[in-house]
C-alpha cells in the first residue's frame, strides 16, 4: 500500500524538532526567508538538524534568494533538499547540485501542469494556496479539484492542511507527500507534539482508506 510522505514545515525551535524527530515524519522544513515569522538563521537551523533521525530529510525553504544566500545555507547547514517559493527560474534552482522542490501558488488561475513543465528537473511540485511568487504558511486551502488526477510529476499537497482534512485531501488528490505548518501549531511558529501526532494518524488513515479500496 502506498504511504504518503509527511513534511512538517516552519520548524523554529529545537525542542519542537526533538519531539517531531520521534514521530516518524519524513522531512522537516526550515525557512530561510527573513520576512517570514517562521524564519531561522544558520545557527538555529544547525541545532534543529542535529536532532533529526538519520533518514529524516532537512529541507531549506527560500523565496527569491540570491545565489550567495543559498550557498551560505549550504555551507553552514547540512540540508538535503532545497525548496523554492518565489519566481526562481529552473536554471537557478538546478545550479546548486541538490535535489529541489518548486512551490506553485494556486491563487487565481495558476495551472500546475504548465508550471511543472517549466521545472522538469524538480524532485516535486508543491502546491499551496498563496498567490504565485508569495510565501505559504497562511493556513488557507484551495480547490483541490483544480489538480489533475493524471500527472507526470510528484505532487506535494500543502495549504491549510490539518488533522481534520488531510485524510480527505489524500483521498481526493492522492499526492506523493503532504506538507503542514500552521495546521500543527497552537501559536505561530511553535509546533504542538499532540497536533503532529494527530496529523500523522490522519495521514495514515487516509492512506488506508484510499489505497486499500475502502473509500
Amino acid at each position: 500500500m502506498p504511504s504518503t510522505q509527511i513534511k512538517i514545515c516552519g520548524i523554529t525551535r529545537v525542542e519542537d524538532a526533538s519531539a517531531i524527530a520521534d514521530s516518524g515524519v519524513d522531512a522537516v522544513g526550515l525557512v530561510f526567508y527573513r520576512y517570514s515569522s517562521r524564519s531561522v538563521d544558520c545557527a538555529r537551523a544547525r541545532e534543529i538538524v542535529a536532532t533529526l533521525r538519520p533518514f529524516t530529510s532537512a529541507v531549506a525553504l527560500f523565496l527569491d534568494p540570491t545565489q550567495e544566500e543559498v550557498e551560505e545555507v549550504l555551507t553552514n547547514v547540512p540540508v538535503d533538499v532545497l525548496q523554492f517559493h518565489g519566481r526562481e527560474p529552473a536554471r537557478f534552482c538546478e545550479s546548486f547540485g541538490r535535489r529541489w522542490i518548486k512551490a506553485a501558488g494556486m491563487a487565481g488561475d495558476a495551472d500546475i501542469t504548465a508550471i511543472a513543465a517549466a521545472y522538469p528537473g524538480a524532485a516535486g511540485m508543491l502546491v499551496d494556496a498563496h498567490p504565485p511568487g508569495a510565501a505559504g504558511g497562511t493556513g488557507v486551502s484551495f480547490d483541490w479539484e483544480r489538480l489533475p488526477s493524471e500527472r507526470e510529476f510528484r505532487l506535494v499537497l500543502a495549504g491549510g492542511l490539518h488533522a481534520g482534512n488531510v485524510a480527505d485531501g489524500i483521498r481526493r488528490v492522492r499526492p506523493d507527500a503532504v506538507d503542514v505548518s500552521s495546521g500543527v501549531e497552537r501559536t505561530k511558529g511553535c509546533k504542538d507534539a499532540q497536533l503532529v501526532r494527530e496529523f500523522i494518524e490522519e495521514v495514515r488513515r487516509g492512506d488506508r482508506n484510499t489505497y486499500s479500496g475502502h473509500n
